[in-house]
């Protein structure tokens, strides 16, 4: 199968080399030090029990137009870098061709064959100017939902932590062929790829703690086990959760896990720092707008108050405003004994 990885970052590089290593015809969509390693080297997998792989059958570019249609297209970037890409991505899909969104939060095509009143509207927190619904056919897309944990240490270089599971779904909870078709493919590489006829569903559970641990870890510079064990953001967290079950819940959504399950599932992660804290300390900007702003949005589409969730996205924008202006970085140093 032909496949375009766009974006080789820790999520997109252990895709891609672990398909390419079961022997698919995989090529990265990068730029700069990444594409330049990739095409020297291939792409090298470390897996979380030290075992060391290379996909040296990669090829890399960044050049969509000699790429071409694909068999299947797998997103890999976070939400707010959609938008850059939208004019780009809709070379690498011809007719038949299938697209895996891999972005937390909430998607930009959420509404797309949703039924209800809300049926085909726009997510603005998220696709604020519509080119990513206009660019990248929401009909052609499967949902899934990323749960591995992995990091791009150096360039055509990732680090696999743990996890294996990608849920795919129809975004009209069909069984379709040709989702069962990837989700063979998926396995097929080791991965574990059940298919969903509730893909909305799972993405609501994974964003209720990205929701809320992402930005109170950025806003503190606490790890998961440290919110988690400090009752004030604990109670915090919980806050943010009932307020997002209950948007959640107007829109149809069951929740498989209880919420104190979900966050004592957060709390046995132990000191590992969220996506957004490493961001703000690496003076990126952080992926707000899909991962809180949304339900907010929700919120508001559904009538359903979030205080608590208004509060702490205002902290995290300022501060994500500030770094910009600021062209810093924010992170805790250790003072002098």
């Amino acid at each position: 199968m032909k496949i375009a990885i766009v974006g080789a970052g820790g999520i997109g590089g252990y895709v891609g080399a672990k398909l390419a290593l079961a022997g698919e015809d995989v090529t990265f969509i990068v730029r700069g030090a990444n594409l330049d390693a990739i095409r020297r080297n291939g792409f090298k997998l470390i897996m979380h029990d030290g075992v060391e792989h290379v996909a040296a059958n990669v090829k890399a570019s960044n050049n969509y137009d000699e790429v071409g249609p694909q068999d299947l297209v797998i997103l890999a970037l976070k939400a707010n870098q959609l938008e850059a890409v939208a004019d780009d991505v809709p070379k690498l899909i011809g007719p038949d061709t299938t697209v895996v969104t891999m972005q937390n939060g909430i998607p930009y095509w959420y509404f797309h064959k949703h039924g209800g009143e809300l049926a085909g509207r726009r997510v603005e927190s998220v696709d604020p100017t519509g080119k990513i619904l206009a660019k990248i056919p929401p009909a052609q897309v499967l949902g899934c939902v990323v749960y591995p944990a992995s990091e791009l240490i150096a360039p055509g270089v990732v680090r696999h932590i743990e996890g294996e599971r990608f849920p795919l779904g129809e975004l009209d909870g069909s069984d379709s062929e040709r989702v069962n078709r990837i989700a063979d493919v998926f396995v097929n590489a080791g991965f574990k790829a059940p298919v969903l006829t509730d893909i909305r569903s799972e993405i609501w559970l994974k964003l209720w703690g990205n929701l809320t641990f992402n930005p109170i870890s950025a806003l503190a510079h606490a790890t998961l086990v440290d919110i988690c064990q400090f009752q004030l953001t604990r109670e915090l967290a919980a806050g943010m959760m009932t307020e997002a079950a209950a948007v959640a819940q107007t829109l149809g959504i069951k929740f498989r896990v209880p919420m104190e399950k979900r966050i004592e599932g957060a709390e046995k992660v132990g000191k590992h720092k969220t996506s957004m804290l490493q961001d703000v300390e690496a003076g990126r900007g952080p992926e707000i707008d899909a991962l809180v702003g949304s339900v907010i949005e929700l919120g508001r589409l559904t009538g359903t108050p979030t205080p608590h969730i208004d509060t702490v996205y205002a902290l995290v924008k300022l501060l994500a405003q500030t770094m910009q202006v600021q062209a810093g970085q924010v992170k805790m140093l250790a003072t002098a004994a």
